[in-house]
């Protein structure tokens, strides 16, 4: 079985075009929290190639993104203190391609 790993990816993208082209690769590796927040669940590979994929996107010199690893998704409980809207953790599902 492949670790995951629970990841938090957060971005700051100065072009709307671009930060639209973010939120939508974003869309496919992960749940969206807020605005340009995410909570992944990934292997090291699929790890990498968001990586890839968004270095290939934003424009390093204008745009941020932070991917924060908060540890093995199985172990990992984050402590979340959310005002407003409830917060659930990714939890493991079946993707069925």
């Amino acid at each position: 079985m492949v670790e995951e790993r629970l990841y938090i990816v957060t971005y700051d993208i100065s072009d709307d075009k671009r930060w639209r082209r973010v939120f939508k690769l974003m869309r496919g590796y992960g749940r969206w929290l807020q605005l340009s927040v995410f909570q992944c669940r990934l292997s090291a590979a699929r790890r990498a190639e968001l990586a890839r994929r968004l270095e290939e996107t934003i424009h390093g010199r204008d745009d941020h993104v932070l991917i924060l690893d908060l540890g093995p998704a199985d172990k990992v409980d984050p402590r979340v203190e959310s005002l407003g809207k409830s917060f659930e953790p990714v939890t493991r599902s079946a993707i069925v391609i």
